[in-house]
């Protein structure tokens, strides 16, 4: 199922764990972490962003990423986040492509700032067990 949206406004996030876990991320709604495997292999990386230290942005226990939800809660997402498009394609056997543009305001520069990241995902038995995330752009608005 596809969920898109305006440059405004989400339209129905859709029937996938993963546009579930981010409505629910987006909503500052913590019981996305019902939605996760207990071992869940989870990984934000940034492409070519050589000056942010990611090292910490990974997980795979539902504890680890407990504690690191609640540190992007406060050096990256200190306001929450908007999402302004998701879109998210079924790529066979549980697999999701999701497209995911956000605009919240970044704790690390101090200002607010539009995203677009692209998300790897695998669900089985109606639980995200696997999370790839690339950051592409970050820009200042």
């Amino acid at each position: 199922m596809t969920a898109t949206a305006t440059s405004e406004t989400v339209v129905n996030p859709g029937d996938t764990v993963i546009d579930q876990v981010i409505a629910k991320f987006c909503a500052g709604d913590m019981t996305l972490f019902d939605d996760m495997a207990d071992d869940i292999d989870f990984r934000i990386d940034h492409y070519r962003d050589a000056d942010t230290d990611v090292s910490w942005q990974q997980a795979d226990t539902k504890t680890a990423l407990m504690g690191l939800f609640a540190r992007l809660g406060e050096e990256i997402f200190p306001q929450g986040t908007r999402a302004l498009e998701v879109q998210t394609s079924a790529l066979g056997a549980g697999w999701h492509l999701t497209r995911f543009q956000q605009q919240f305001f970044y704790g690390q520069r101090q200002r607010e700032v539009r995203s677009l990241t692209y998300i790897i995902s695998h669900e089985a038995e109606r639980l995200l067990d696997y999370f790839r995330e690339t950051v592409t752009t970050i820009e200042n608005i």
